[in-house]
């Protein structure tokens, strides 16, 4: 069973050997599905339709006016069904991995472990890949869903240029003067060409989330979820070197690390050995 960060706390101070680094970074990325009764209710109130048939409307209407064929439904309608966590010491050693909220993936559940973990390590900084324009939105409007506190995130700024949040799309596209075409994916495949992590997209994209909901399939989403988590933190390792925080020696170093983590991790987490696998395939070493 996955263990959320909520659930570690207690567990982590007791076992942190003296000297060690303590939480930095709190980097995270989410899925969702379309809440099919909300849009029922606030966009078609007098149509005899299923939440179902709401949601597909609703993406034909999105897919009409879109320049691109996209037909994805705003965040407003959006509720989460996937939450992981990767937390980074001080050092940008890789701490822990969570997946909130397993085995059964409750959405009030993943709701409070997530906001719960976000007050404990308060002091940390949020990291995310395009969290600023979803992941946090997301979020802050399933804490308002359920009413969960969230008291020293909501009290303190949340300017974009200076707040504790690190949106790396943000900050790679020179906070939106171009947009970042590929997204995430890209971003760990053009870093891998020059080492040994970032894997990129596996066998899931984003649009296929909903279908795989209707089909039970919570924990390939959140498999999926973890798998693009772990990207954002070796491409948050590139965006420190490319700061000056520390070097691509060093960097490389860090990666060595978090690959041996992951490596004693796949008890826990089974859905790793097809990361390991990836990032093998990637290097061209066929190492399992």
């Amino acid at each position: 069973m996955n263990i959320s960060i909520a659930a570690d706390m207690k567990a982590q101070r007791a076992n942190r050997p003296a000297g060690a680094s303590t939480t930095g970074f709190l980097i995270f990325d989410t899925e969702s599905v379309p809440d099919g009764l909300l849009l029922k209710r606030i966009k078609y109130p007098h149509d005899n339709i299923t939440p179902h048939e709401a949601i597909e409307r609703t993406r034909q209407e999105v897919r009409d006016s879109s320049p691109t064929g996209s037909d994805f439904i705003p965040v407003t309608f959006q509720v989460p069904v996937a939450v992981c966590v990767v937390r980074v010491a001080t050092d940008f050693t890789l701490q822990r991995v969570a997946c909130l909220g397993a085995p059964d993936y409750h959405v009030p559940q993943m709701v409070r472990e997530f906001w719960r973990g976000v007050e404990h390590y308060s002091h940390a900084r949020l990291v995310t890949f395009n969290g600023r324009a979803f992941d946090l939105p997301l979020m802050e409007l399933a804490a308002y869903d359920h009413g969960v506190p969230a008291v020293h995130y909501f009290q303190r700024s949340r300017n974009r240029f200076h707040g504790n949040h690190i949106d790396l799309m943000d900050w790679l596209s020179n906070y939106g003067a171009y947009r970042v075409t590929g997204g995430l994916n890209l971003l760990a495949m053009r870093a891998a060409g020059g080492r040994q992590a970032g894997c990129g997209k596996l066998d899931v994209a984003g649009d296929q989330v909903y279908e795989m909901y209707r089909a039970g399939k919570l924990q390939e989403i959140n498999d999926y979820c973890l798998f693009d988590t772990l990207d954002t933190y070796f491409v948050f390792l590139r965006t420190r070197v490319m700061t000056g925080e520390f070097d691509i020696e060093h960097e490389e170093r860090l990666t060595r690390r978090a690959r041996q983590w992951l490596e004693t991790e796949r008890t826990e987490f089974p859905a790793l050995q097809r990361y390991l696998e990836a990032w093998d395939r990637m290097r061209g070493t066929g190492r399992t």
